[in-house]
């Protein structure tokens, strides 16, 4: 499989708030004034300028304001430019006109790119400026005329960013445009810092109205508010028009102005027109000195407003308010009489459900209520409502949901991905984490919130149509509430005692915190499936050290008809987690890894188990592990193809490395053995919760109380075979897929794998691409893949890092004496020189018993605790699979058993399976504490062990099955792990 291209696939969506920080990319932070010393004095007013500029930007609440440099002329001005950038230079023209050109055009041969503005000092000299505007086109953009306030230079710096912004920022946050046509220097002087004073006050003004308002998300969402646009013909105006008409909030233009290149009468009344003519829906509002266009401005349905008027403010303000969305929502009739408001998004919500029809039609045809939004910076509401008409509805009723249920997609799409803090009302939903405790995650929850922000960003649906990608329903308490547990109940001395029976009552007379307690009661009134409860230490799945299965997780059916038995179940479940922090097989880890057990902190994950019920039972229709690095390949099949471990039931089977189908992705219909070999290895039991069951003491019964083991007749009596089983026909000796047919049943996912009914190969070659990109290492993914309503959903239920250890030894380069070789294996794991070991625990092959191997594993117990005590390691060699769950194909030990075991071989018998344990927790930890692991094949050619040399050496200590011996001297390993050989080399008995 070609490689994914991460940085293409992943993309952070755009939430609003993330839109919000990329606009205006364009900001003017230094400005050059280059007025001469009278000018600048009368700016200035003895120093008081740069004060009033920045009192104007705290009062508009922006974010700084930018700083000015005066000169007085041409040669300080370039001067100035070539120490330091400017993004604009405003040039004063006062008593001396001719003089401010002259240096304009200079200025832009040097510097092209900066952005020029005149300010005149009064309207007087308007005129001489507009007969010779021909000699600066080209390098002053516009004239100002100074009117005594700061607020003009507040207007020419707002005016130039949203021209330099516009693009960009409709494009990114759909920003609306408020489109203002003006040829008057000394109106539209007068103007801007009205429109800009009034839209940035409103906006700031309802922002700061709706709840949780901060002051950070202020100063960005003040970024989403219109940009004014400032043209002066009819051309430019259109061209705006054209390009912006989805954007565009609303049209102030003035009536005279040039059209064609002639100042034509009505011009602004044919650019009424066009607008429109486009949309209905947008407000315009003509601007006359003369009273006479109000006619000609009801005739258009737009509003009027005299230039000349006292309350021009005002009137300007009413317009913004009532027109442009920005003050109160006032629900109308069908006759446009107002019969409601709302001041906020959440009173709009409630009184959406009452207002009437007719209100609903009103404004749905006047993109009211879009553009309302907008005004709040609801960007994601906005523009999905403005992308429906009424017309779009069968009726009204249609609409109301539809808007209702904008909302309600809105508020969640902003939790997407995110952690959340808990909310009762939020339970229902997979797509964000809820967090009921405080504190850290811990390490496997941060990898379950990594794969949940991770699938909001990646657009999966591309690469994976099939199936669906998604995390169950998870909740996760954090790591304070662990460290209060211990001290409100008085247990910080008892975990540090060694003595487990005490611990355990302990923690079951102990009581969760009350404010964690309320939380668990809705929770567990919400969920109504069986859930997982998981631990998350700081330490789990960290990339130095996963521990995995080192704790423990409780599987509860949570469907007692008493619901304060669930609650218990569930705060039981709870609790033993926390116990787990400190069980023998915990403080033999935490002793391997060389750390200190008081520095662990536990979390806890509570996850909603993914399966269906049948007949009193439940389980998910496929279980599995999948890793993106491959220890022991075979065939043309490299380490980097990864493998992957799958069963039907529940993923208990395959962590406890029990038989189960084993494949790698790149690869799925390679399979060397025989059809022999498929029926011996096929799973034959599978796990699942089981629902009858009233009473259990998870306590006395631990973390396999609410799970049973049943045969495959039971799953094919469910119905659970269909796509993970095949029949093989003894008569014509082939695999067929009719369970009416008499022959065993093989759990070999062929309709899967070979014939790609479901794309599961395909889907976890590309995760664990992609996710091993992600996280920097090799991984491992814990996931279930259930069929709900014929559409199958893949669930990731863990990620973890796999440890990959470095390459350096080379065995062809060392010279050994063949007779001195105790070991040869062919596929092992491990790398580098061991030379320390004496010890060896092994089984005894005459007296090994199949039926026996639960005794065994006590015995090596027994011996392993004897070399802890001595603080010494040790070399383990034993038959088939080492850390199994099943007795019957391998010894059953913990890893607290072997805790001092540094090498480990899994020995082949006859009639007795050698399948490393891939995939198990116990593989896992055996990778991660970088333990050499052996595998000698039964009748290999190349693998082999001496065990008459094992035999030959002082016996330490016997037990019935198993033997402790020791070397004189030490042996020495040699582990090559590029090739995937190692050596064990005994001393000379000399």
């Amino acid at each position: 499989m070609e490689r994914i291209d991460l940085n293409k696939l992943y993309k952070h969506k755009k939430k609003d708030r993330d839109i919000f920080q990329g606009l205006m990319p364009f900001k003017i932070t230094e400005i050059l004034l280059v007025a001469n010393y009278y000018d600048a004095y009368t700016i200035e007013r003895e120093g008081q300028f740069s004060d009033k500029i920045s009192g104007e930007y705290l009062q508009l609440n922006l974010f700084t304001a930018p700083r000015f440099t005066s000169v007085a002329n041409e040669e300080a001005a370039l001067a100035a430019l070539g120490k330091k950038r400017f993004d604009l230079i405003i040039i004063m023209a006062g008593l001396d006109k001719k003089t401010p050109i002259v240096v304009s055009k200079n200025i832009k041969q040097a510097y092209p790119a900066i952005h020029q503005l005149m300010l005149v000092n009064n309207n007087a000299d308007l005129a001489y400026f507009h007969q010779i505007e021909e000699q600066f086109r080209d390098s002053i953009e516009r004239f100002f005329v100074w009117n005594g306030s700061t607020k003009i230079f507040v207007a020419m710096i707002k005016y130039l960013e949203d021209k330099v912004n516009l693009e960009a920022d409709t494009r990114l946050g759909d920003v609306r445009v408020l489109l203002v046509v003006e040829n008057s220097v000394r109106y539209y002087s007068r103007y801007l810092p009205l429109l800009y004073s009034e839209i940035m006050t409103q906006t700031q003004d309802i922002i700061r109205s709706e709840a949780g308002a901060d002051e950070l998300g202020v100063i960005l969402k003040m970024r989403v508010r219109p940009k004014v646009i400032l043209t002066s013909t009819f051309e430019e105006a259109v061209a705006i028009i054209d390009n912006y008409s989805y954007n565009l909030l609303g049209v102030i233009s003035d009536v005279r102005y040039s059209l064609g290149g002639v100042e034509t009468e009505d011009a602004g009344v044919r650019l009424i027109r066009y607008v429109q003519a486009i949309d209905h829906r947008v407000p315009c509002l003509l601007q006359s000195k003369e009273q006479a266009n109000a006619g000609e401005a009801a005739k258009l349905g737009a509003d009027f407003i005299n230039k000349n008027s006292p309350t021009l403010s005002l009137d300007i303000k009413e317009f913004i308010k009532t027109r442009l969305g920005f003050g109160d929502f006032i629900f109308r009739n069908r006759f446009g009489e107002p019969i409601d408001k709302a001041s906020n998004i959440a009173e709009f919500q409630q009184k959406l459900l009452a207002i009437p029809d007719d209100s609903i039609e009103y404004h749905s045809k006047r993109n009211g209520i879009s553009a309302w939004f907008m005004a709040r910076a609801e960007i994601f509401i906005a523009k999905r409502l403005r992308r429906y008409s009424f017309e779009s509805f069968e009726n009204p009723e249609k609409l109301r949901e539809f808007i209702k249920y904008t909302f309600e997609r809105s508020r969640l799409k902003k939790l997407f991905g995110r952690i959340i803090n808990f909310d009762p009302e939020l339970l229902d939903s997979n797509r964000y984490i809820i967090r009921l405790g405080r504190g850290s995650l811990g390490g496997k929850g941060r990898g379950l919130a990594f794969i949940s922000n991770f699938l909001e960003n990646a657009n999966l649906k591309k690469i994976i149509p099939a199936p669906l990608v998604v995390v169950p329903k998870t909740a996760i308490i954090g790591v304070e509430e662990f460290d209060n547990f211990l001290e409100e109940n008085n247990l910080v001395k008892i975990v540090y005692e060694e003595k487990q029976d005490r611990l355990v009552e302990a923690f079951r007379q102990a009581h969760l915190a009350p404010k964690l307690r309320k939380k668990l009661r809705q929770y567990a009134r919400a969920m109504t499936r069986p859930l997982a409860v998981r631990s998350s230490g700081l330490f789990e799945d960290s990339l130095n050290q996963p521990f995995a299965g080192v704790y423990a997780t409780y599987l509860i059916p949570n469907n007692h008809p008493d619901f304060e038995i669930r609650l218990g179940e569930l705060e039981d479940a709870i609790k033993l987690v926390y116990a787990s922090t400190f069980t023998d097989n915990s403080r033999a880890y935490f002793k391997a890894i060389d750390s200190l057990i008081e520095e662990e902190k536990m979390g806890v994950i509570i996850q909603e188990v993914v399966g269906n019920e049948r007949n009193g039972k439940y389980y998910p229709d496929v279980s599995g592990v999948a890793q993106s690095y491959n220890f022991y390949p075979f065939s043309h099949i490299r380490p980097e193809d990864g493998f992957a471990v799958l069963a039907i039931g529940l993923g208990t089977h395959v962590v406890g490395g029990e038989k189960a189908h084993r494949f790698s992705p790149a690869y799925p219909k390679l399979h060397l053995g025989s059809a022999q070999d498929m029926i011996r290895d096929s799973q034959r039991s599978f796990y699942a919760i089981d629902l009858t069951t009233r009473k259990r003491d998870l306590y006395s019964e631990g973390e396999h109380a609410a799970i049973k083991s049943y045969d495959l007749k039971t799953a094919e009596d469910d119905g659970a075979l269909e796509y993970s089983a095949a029949v093989y026909d003894f008569m014509n000796d082939r695999f067929v897929y009719d369970f009416n047919v008499r022959g065993p049943r093989v759990i070999n996912f062929s309709k899967m794998l070979l014939y790609d009914q479901i794309p599961l190969a395909r889907a976890l070659q590309i995760l664990l691409d992609i996710f091993s990109q992600a996280m920097g290492s090799p991984v491992e993914i814990e996931f279930a893949l259930n069929i709900e309503r014929d559409v199958p959903r893949f669930y990731l239920l863990q990620i973890k890092p796999l440890i990959k250890q470095e390459y350096n030894i080379d065995l062809s380069n060392l010279d050994v004496p063949p007779e001195r070789l105790l070991l040869r294996a062919d596929k092992g794991m491990g790398n580098g020189k061991i030379d320390y070991i004496r010890d060896v625990i092994y089984v005894i092959p005459g007296r090994f018993d199949r039926l026996k191997t639960a005794e065994i594993a006590a015995e090596i117990k027994q011996l392993n605790d004897q070399l802890v005590a001595e603080d010494a390691r040790y070399l383990l060699v034993g038959p088939g699979r080492w850390g199994t769950r099943d007795p019957l194909t391998g010894i059953p030990v913990q890893w607290s058993d072997i805790a001092n075991a540094r090498v480990i071989v899994e020995q082949g018998l006859p009639d007795f399976p050698l399948d490393a344990s891939l995939g198990s927790h116990f593989f896992h930890n055996v990778t991660s504490l970088r333990v050499g692991y052996f595998a000698i094949p039964y009748h290999s050619d190349a693998s082999f062990i001496r065990l008459d040399v094992l035999d030959a050496q002082p016996v330490v200590r016997e037990l019935p099955h198993t033997r402790l011996v020791r070397f004189r001297a030490p042996l020495t390993v040699w582990m090559d792990g590029r090739k995937q050989t190692s050596i064990i080399a005994f001393p000379d008995p000399q």
